[in-house]
């Protein structure tokens, strides 16, 4: 079983609410989150409810203070299980919305955009197997956006407020 365990103060201390699935509002079980303990899966974590605002990815491990997942406030309002489809990732990079002007496909992680491509914009991408984290930054920093199997004809279809895209991570996580 996935479960993921949501403290209000750091180092796992104060109330606290044990959830083992998906959850849209997470507000009448506590009012700040400061830790969380992954037991197992993969997730993602909202600042808002319905899956909205900032979010962060979270595997398996503990995370004694919200800074650990790169938060900016102790704020978390929903979370999902995100699914381990396959094995296999891929993706296509376009660096124009509606898929024009190929970039390249992508089937592991790429810490570095800019090095790897010679750009640090990406305007849509298709992503055809697996589940991967955009990162705003490179090396696996800043905002992150959860990308499922699926097409993004522009980034504001993955939730981005512009094309600035620095590094991509796959889930590969197994429960």
């Amino acid at each position: 079983m996935v479960q993921i365990i949501f403290y209000e103060d750091r180092n796992f201390q104060g109330r606290y609410y044990e959830c083992s699935s998906d959850h849209p509002n997470l507000q009448s079980y506590f009012s700040r989150c400061n830790s969380v303990r992954v037991d197992s899966g993969s997730w993602m974590i909202y600042e808002q409810p319905n899956y909205s605002g900032c979010q962060y990815y979270l595997r398996r491990g503990e995370y004694p203070d919200y800074r650990e997942w790169m938060g900016f406030n102790d704020s978390i309002r929903s979370c999902r299980i995100i699914p381990q489809m396959t094995s296999s990732h891929r993706m296509r990079l376009y660096e124009r919305d509606n898929y024009r002007g190929l970039i390249a496909e992508l089937t592991d992680d790429c810490h570095c955009i800019q090095d790897r491509f010679h750009r640090n914009e990406i305007y849509s991408l298709n992503v055809m197997e697996g589940c991967w984290i955009l990162y705003e930054m490179p090396n696996y920093r800043g905002r992150q956006y959860l990308l499922r199997p699926g097409e993004y004809r522009s980034f504001q279809d993955w939730g981005g407020m512009n094309a600035r895209v620095g590094s991509f991570r796959r889930v590969v996580d197994f429960c």
